[in-house]
């Protein structure tokens, strides 16, 4: 696999914005036969606490990818839960327009919907089931590992002294609350939506029975479930920590490539 690291200008944030992507290494062979590949491709999204480094700093990504001939998309997005923000910058553009864009701009990246996937962890486990649900004709599968699914249970505070700066946070982000529910951030709502596609999306969902999230998780699954989807549920011993999604990206992949 090729790392590369990119710089680039956004026009949509309107400042320099980063990503890590990981690329097949080919043989010389192929590089002679002339022949240009355009790879199955993985947009692969971080936490709330992460950046565009952590799947690579914190599990075997490269090597899981590399026995699928995958293509890996890491892209920074900082705090913004991939939402155009209200205070602040366009991540969800960012993320579904400008990054495939620019990304197979750069790489022999397919653009053909059955060779498109997305998942994410935590943050971005919302990240990736909103972008397939929001745009099911542009993705074949989508995966949540311990994601923040239940959106209006989590803008809500938690007990915790921090929770002002966490509420100040989600205001910047969503707005007005109280209007989260039902509304393009509600994953509930966008699934609904989803559903009455013609191609909709494989999901795949997973997370840690000792997981802070696991009863949000819980509610998303029984939703979604009764849902017209090609749905997949895992669960079993774990806490919202990179051991347990070190093991279960792949699971994810596996299931992705099957």
């Amino acid at each position: 696999m090729i790392l590369t690291d990119i710089k680039f200008k956004s026009e949509t944030l309107g400042m320099f914005c980063t990503m890590n992507v990981l690329l097949p290494q080919r043989t010389l062979k192929d590089a002679k036969s002339g022949k240009k590949p355009a790879y199955r491709t993985l947009y692969l999204l971080h936490g709330h606490s992460d950046d565009h480094t952590a799947w690579q700093r914190w599990t075997s990504i490269e090597r899981y990818a590399e026995q699928y001939n995958l293509a890996v998309v890491m892209p920074a997005v900082h705090l913004s839960f991939y939402t155009d923000m209200v205070h602040g910058g366009k991540y969800g553009q960012f993320i579904s327009e400008e990054v495939p864009a620019i990304a197979r701009d750069i790489f022999p990246l397919s653009s053909n919907r059955a060779d498109n996937f997305v998942a994410g962890l935590s943050m971005g486990g919302y990240g990736a089931f909103k972008l397939a649900l929001t745009y099911p004709e542009r993705f074949s599968a989508a995966a949540s590992l311990s994601g923040a699914l239940d959106i209006a249970e989590t803008v809500k505070a938690h007990g915790h002294p921090e929770d002002k700066i966490w509420l100040a946070e989600m205001r910047d982000i969503f707005g007005d609350l109280t209007k989260v529910p039902g509304s393009q951030h509600d994953l509930f709502l966008l699934a609904e939506k989803a559903a009455r596609a013609k191609a909709k999306p494989r999901l795949y969902q997973c997370c840690g029975t000792e997981d802070f999230l696991y009863a949000d998780n819980l509610r998303f699954r029984d939703h979604i479930a009764s849902l017209p989807f090609d749905f997949t549920y895992e669960e079993g011993p774990g806490e919202h920590n990179w051991i347990y999604w070190d093991a279960m990206i792949q699971n994810v992949l596996a299931w992705m490539m099957a």
